[in-house]
């Protein structure tokens, strides 16, 4: 009897013993994140963020309301700088600085015209497939219910929390949600050393932040690192990553961006709140990505993301250009000029043949409403998506990213003095094994040659083209330089054009 129990007793612990194991096997392991470089060297751009290649964010905020010439989101500084146009716009329509200082046009942001539905609905139909709002920009003022901050868009001007309602308007739609962050510029960004300002006579707890010497707005430095003097307070630190966490715990954005000038903080708070955001995401099982401009966070810690350029060639790891529909401004004014459409998706179809993805800023009116020239810009990418997206969405690189006589710049800002590409230029893109090669023109001779699939370069046996849009066969000659496509009288589609290769 006793042995009878014993071996009961024996086999239920070898039961138990197997059901913890296959327990522990099923467990998905959670990462977890420690503030050192090492450690958040961890971080896996997901896939979602690889196949989705085109995104749309906003600059839109106080410093849309003076609706001035030029670049106005920098307004709050170049409003006191003697030297700029934005400074005689002021005090021509607005007076001196002393007089109508930067906060005062706080109570003037009512977005009274503002509908995050309106917006997602637009991005939708443009094809992006993430989308969200500058949560801070260099101006101090949130545009979600901060604690922290009393210069916020629910306390203040509208009244509203921008970023909850179009988290909940992106995420609706079956888009990732994005959050831009700028608010490391707010460091001596406001001159509070300039005699005959408002922001001269700051208090503690003013919008215009601490009072500073001209000497912390000076980065200085060599390559790779950089300064200011005197570095950002502990008060301010406190406060910068105070103002992240809300943004993490209050909305977990899929996507959360950060503006340079970064590195002028200390190593400490950025490494607290790489790991702070990676580990909210891993704890609800969220793909994260946290993009960042070299050189304020280490390679392989984020996403890389590069302002107004491009890589000039495919890079191995997965990046991003934010750039806006404009070349001269990110937010609103009375003056703004758009890019073609032409050049919004060669961009694209650029930079996702090198691996990256595009993050468009569009720069809707004072009162929120996205004005008809910009909408009708991203209608028509989206237009052309619906057709050519095949190419575009999941794709990865091919061997070569393309070929053409254009060299595109390279650098901070490079777009802005880049004219665009010509109808020699083509891209290629891959997809479950298919290869797409997308011209950026339509030759007027009616014959498009491609040199990296002529005979002497590519051995591969190539079957039949596809001109996707068109119905009917498309004729082609393989030369051992050049594989020549005889172009069909219509085009299919405006912008550029994709051919399937079999």
């Amino acid at each position: 009897m006793k042995r009878s129990n014993y071996l009961i007793f024996a086999l239920f612990i070898i039961v138990a013993s197997a059901c913890t194991q296959a327990d522990k096997v099923g467990e998905k392991k959670v990462k977890h994140f420690e503030p050192t470089w090492e450690s958040l060297q961890q971080y896996e751009c997901p896939t979602w963020f690889q196949d989705a290649k085109f995104g749309i964010y906003t600059h839109w905020g106080v410093y849309s309301v003076p609706k001035a010439e030029g670049h106005s989101d920098w307004y709050g500084r170049n409003m006191y700088n003697s030297w700029h146009k934005n400074y005689k716009f002021h005090k021509k329509n607005y007076g001196s600085a002393e007089e109508f200082g930067y906060e005062d046009f706080v109570p003037m942001f009512k977005a009274e015209k503002f509908n995050a539905d309106e917006w997602a609905d637009l991005f939708v139909e443009a094809g992006a497939q993430f989308a969200g709002p500058a949560g801070e920009h260099a101006d101090g003022f949130s545009m979600w219910d901060s604690k922290v901050n009393p210069w916020n868009s629910v306390d203040m001007g509208p009244k509203r929390d921008v970023v909850a309602e179009m988290a909940k308007a992106i995420r609706k739609r079956g888009m990732k949600y994005v959050v831009s962050m700028h608010h490391s510029w707010l460091w001596g960004w406001f001159p509070t050393w300039m005699e005959g300002t408002d922001c001269y006579n700051a208090e503690e707890g003013s919008l215009y932040g601490e009072k500073l010497p001209e000497s912390a707005w000076r980065v200085k430095g060599v390559k790779g690192y950089y300064t200011v003097d005197p570095r950002p307070s502990d008060n301010f630190e406190r406060v910068w990553l105070q103002k992240v966490k809300e943004v993490v715990d209050g909305y977990s954005p899929d996507l959360l961006w950060f503006d340079n000038r970064i590195q002028i903080l200390s190593e400490g708070v950025r490494q607290e709140m790489m790991a702070y955001a990676y580990n909210h995401a891993a704890k609800n099982d969220q793909e994260f990505v946290l993009t960042y401009k070299r050189p304020d966070f280490p390679l392989g810690t984020g996403t890389v993301d590069l302002e107004r350029s491009r890589m000039p060639d495919i890079y191995p790891e997965p990046w991003l250009t934010d750039n806006s529909i404009s070349r001269d401004s990110w937010s609103f004014t009375s003056d703004l000029e758009c890019y073609t459409t032409d050049r919004l998706i060669h961009d694209l179809v650029d930079i996702v043949s090198k691996n990256g993805c595009l993050l468009l800023n569009v720069a809707p009116h004072p009162d929120g409403f996205i004005p008809e020239e910009q909408q009708q810009r991203l209608r028509e990418m989206g237009k052309w998506l619906k057709l050519n997206g095949e190419a575009i969405y999941e794709s990865r690189p091919w061997t070569i990213y393309g070929e053409g006589p254009t060299e595109t710049k390279t650098g901070h800002l490079a777009d802005q003095k880049f004219d665009g590409f010509s109808d020699q230029d083509i891209r290629f893109t891959t997809r479950d094994g298919q290869l797409y090669a997308i011209a950026l023109g339509w030759p007027e001779s009616g014959i498009l040659p491609i040199k990296a699939l002529g005979a002497a370069s590519f051995s591969d046996e190539i079957k039949k083209i596809e001109l996707i849009g068109h119905k009917g066969e498309i004729k082609f000659e393989r030369k051992q330089l050049s594989l020549e496509i005889h172009l069909p009288d219509t085009k299919p589609c405006e912008n550029a054009y994709v051919f399937r290769i079999n």
